[in-house]
C-alpha cells in the first residue's frame, strides 16, 4: 500500500520563510553542526544568543585548526623516524633499526617459534676501492651491492648496512641451514655481477656468517655470532687461496 505525505510530516519537515530569529536571520537547519554542537554541550535554546552562537563558532574553527596541525605533526614525525632508521648513503635500514627488527625477529621465534636468520656479508678489502679509485667510487659499489642484496631477497627480509662496508640480512622463515643455502646464492650472485667505475670491473671478494635467530638471544649476540662465523669462513678461503 502507498503511503502518502500526511499534514503533520509536511508542517514539521519544512521552516516557513517568513519566520525570522531574534537576530534577523534564517534559523540554522536542526541537523547542522552548529545546532549538533549545541546540543552536545547542552546549551538551552533559549541562552542560544548571537554572542554564544559567534563564541562556538570560534571554538569550532579552533578545534579545526588544531586538527589540521595534528595530522600534519603525525605526518612530520613519521617522516623523521623513517628517516632516522635509514642509512646516510643507501636506501636501506641502518644498524640502529636493524637491532631492533632483530629484537622483533626473536621475540617471534620465542612466541611462536618462527624460524629466521641473520646473514652477515663483509666486502673484504674494501679499502683498496677508496685508494685506488676514491671515495665516489666507494660509494657507488656500495649501492650496487645493496641493490643486488636487495634484489635477492623477499619482501618480508631485512637488509640493513651495519658498518661501512657491512651489510647484514634477516631472512625470515629460514632455519639455519636454509640460511647457509641462501647466503652462497648471494655471495655467488655478488661475485657474477661486479660494479664498474670509469668504464673498468671493480673486483671484490666477500665474507659471509649466519646465524640463526633463537628465542632469548640478544640482538648484538645474534650479529657477534653472524660476524664470528663470517670470520671463520675468511680464514678457511684464505688458506685454500
Amino acid at each position: 500500500m502507498k503511503v502518502g505525505k500526511t499534514d503533520r510530516t509536511s508542517r514539521t519537515g519544512r521552516v516557513k520563510s517568513g519566520r525570522k530569529a531574534a537576530d534577523g536571520q534564517e534559523p540554522a537547519s536542526a541537523f547542522s553542526p552548529l545546532n549538533v554542537t549545541t546540543s552536545v554541550l547542552g546549551i538551552p535554546e533559549a541562552e542560544f544568543t548571537p554572542r554564544v552562537r559567534d563564541a562556538i563558532m570560534t571554538l569550532m574553527h579552533e578545534v579545526e585548526r588544531l586538527r589540521h596541525e595534528l595530522e600534519h605533526t603525525n605526518v612530520r614525525l613519521e617522516e623523521l623516524a623513517k628517516a632516522a632508521d635509514q642509512d646516510m648513503l643507501l636506501p636501506i635500514l641502518n644498524r640502529r633499526a636493524f637491532i631492533r627488527e632483530v629484537s622483533r625477529f626473536t621475540a617471534f621465534a620465542e612466541r611462536y617459534g618462527t624460524p629466521s636468520s641473520l646473514v652477515y656479508i663483509d666486502l673484504d678489502n674494501f679499502k683498496t676501492v677508496n685508494d685506488a679509485h676514491g671515495h665516489s667510487a666507494g660509494d657507488a659499489v656500495l649501492r650496487h651491492f645493496s641493490d643486488l642484496i636487495a634484489g635477492q631477497i623477499r619482501e618480508g627480509d631485512v637488509l640493513a648496512r651495519i658498518g661501512g662496508d657491512e651489510f647484514a640480512v634477516i631472512l625470515a622463515h629460514s632455519t639455519l641451514d636454509q640460511a647457509m643455502k641462501k647466503s652462497l646464492s648471494l655471495l655467488e650472485s655478488l661475485r657474477d655481477n661486479p660494479p664498474t667505475w670509469n668504464g673498468q670491473t671493480v673486483s671484490l671478494t666477500f665474507s659471509c656468517g649466519v646465524c640463526e635467530l633463537q628465542a632469548g638471544i640478544e640482538p648484538d649476540q645474534a650479529i657477534s655470532r653472524a660476524d664470528k662465523a663470517m670470520y671463520a669462513e675468511k680464514r678457511t678461503s684464505s688458506k685454500k687461496s
